[in-house]
């Protein structure tokens, strides 16, 4: 019998999740005929509303977390990234449940019928490749900030704040990044959502 260490314990499960989770969302956005969503009722339609309340909160606690390290504070800071990694999952929860009872929304979709009319992109001018810029590199970034995340918390759970701090230097800016642009993101499509 193979006894596994806690490092290979949690290295193990970061590499699980770190894999899982970007499945799952895209296993879910390529799922988006109204035939293949779930009925979860009304109130679902109201999710992508908390979501970007749940990226805004992310954001703030990520840079309080910041102001509390460089001020020495590690345990305020520790705390702080508990509360963002809680509200990363309540995100992950909201965002799946979203997905699975609702098709995506498309940006500029006045009519609401699923597709781009061109007096529609007419409408949109230079704010769909803002739009589409920013969701490309949301998405794309988020994808990737999951296994940095999970490592930094992986080495800080370990007591090797070393290699932690190392790991933060890619994974804290582009959590940042991801939690910010979610926050644009929601509020250049909010009016969109029915």
């Amino acid at each position: 019998m193979v006894i596994w260490s806690r490092e290979k314990k949690l290295s193990f499960t970061v590499n699980v999740l770190a894999i899982a989770i970007p499945v799952l969302v895209a296993t879910l956005l390529g799922m988006n005929r109204t035939d293949q969503k779930l009925d979860l009722g009304d109130w679902t339609k109201f999710l992508p509303h908390f979501i970007g309340l749940i990226n805004t909160l992310t954001s703030l606690v990520l840079i309080m977390a910041l102001v509390a390290i460089k001020k020495g504070a590690q345990l305020l800071h520790k705390r702080l990234i508990y509360v963002a990694i809680s509200l990363g999952a309540v995100f992950l929860l909201t965002y799946v449940t979203y997905h699975l009872s609702n098709t995506s929304v498309m940006f500029g979709d006045i009519d609401h019928n699923g597709a781009l009319s061109d007096s529609e992109k007419t409408q949109l001018g230079f704010m769909r490749p803002v739009y589409l810029t920013l969701l490309i590199s949301h998405i794309t970034l988020s994808i990737v900030v999951v296994w940095f995340v999970l490592q930094a918390l992986k080495y800080a759970m370990l007591g090797d704040f070393k290699t932690h701090k190392k790991a933060v230097k890619i994974a804290y800016p582009v959590w940042l990044y991801v939690s910010v642009t979610g926050v644009f993101v929601y509020l250049l499509i909010r009016d969109y959502y029915v």
